[in-house]
């Protein structure tokens, strides 16, 4: 999957540093992010030393260490104009099989980039927060709200039916590729509740024999994704919500319309169901 690292890891505790002029640049403008293509449609961020600081330019914040590099946060204004060779590019749009560290770094990044923008102020009493020099988090410099990344749980559900498996496709959205029922868990539900709410609310259908399978961060939405696999129980006469979803339907297990692209939990899920490997 996306998060899978061929070397190295994620090392996301924060650090009080510096950029230097090597470390790599997540720029973001407008939902886009700053990047160059290169071959193969290969993708690569700018270092330190190709963006142009300004004078009285704020200093880049320090997010993470990925695959033995620094990345950091633009947090001045987003050139106009990019560098030779780089361009925007929407975020959602980048889910590639050869880049995919870099996705990788790219999704996260935009999920604490997200973070940062939406609490410069502080939601208990409106002052301007400041970085903790120690921790990633904000603190209110008048009331003393501390304020740590929010990250939101959401469910992945591989519905099943004997040999066959429940897909769909998302209503209204960008993304027109298969998918499983999916959503987030709402307030005071635990995460077995949502499966069963949201398969019941999408397409109408009680489950039950409920088995966790894996985990995955989507910066993206600025999810953690749970995966569960679980069976159809009673009818499986599909009643779908339009508002949510465009189609779905029962598909059998030797032929399933979705391949894994090595990069989605929801993928792998559908190709173990067709290996017939699910948690039973």
């Amino acid at each position: 999957m996306l998060q899978d690292m061929a070397v190295g890891r994620l090392e996301n505790e924060y650090r009080n540093i510096s950029a230097v002029s090597e470390d790599r640049i997540l720029c973001f403008r407008e939902g886009q992010v700053l990047l160059s293509r290169g071959a193969e449609d290969g993708l690569t961020l700018p270092t330190l030393s190709l963006m142009e600081i300004g004078e009285g330019a704020r200093a880049p914040r320090y997010l993470f260490r990925l695959q033995e590099e620094n990345y950091f946060l633009w947090t001045d204004s987003a050139p106009a104009e990019p560098m030779d060779g780089f361009a925007y590019e929407p975020v959602r749009t980048l889910r590639q099989l050869k880049s995919k560290e870099v996705c990788f770094a790219i999704m996260t990044g935009w999920h604490l980039y997200n973070w940062y923008r939406c609490n410069r102020l502080c939601g208990c009493c409106g002052t301007a927060t400041e970085h903790d020099s120690k921790e990633r988090m904000l603190r209110c410099l008048g009331c003393g709200n501390m304020i740590f990344p929010r990250i939101n749980p959401a469910v992945i559900v591989a519905v099943t039916d004997g040999d066959r498996l429940l897909l769909s496709k998302y209503a209204g959205r960008a993304y027109t590729r298969f998918a499983l029922i999916a959503g987030f868990t709402e307030i005071g539900e635990t995460l077995e509740q949502t499966v069963h709410r949201e398969v019941m609310e999408e397409v109408g259908l009680r489950v039950k024999n409920l088995r966790y399978y894996k985990s995955q961060p989507w910066g993206v939405d600025g999810n953690i994704l749970t995966g569960f696999f679980c069976d159809a129980e009673g009818s499986t006469d599909i009643h779908i919500d339009e508002n949510e979803l465009s189609m779905a339907a029962w598909y059998p297990r030797h032929d399933l319309p979705a391949q894994d692209d090595g990069i989605s939990l929801t993928r792998e899920m559908i190709r173990i169901f067709g290996e017939g490997k699910e948690p039973k």
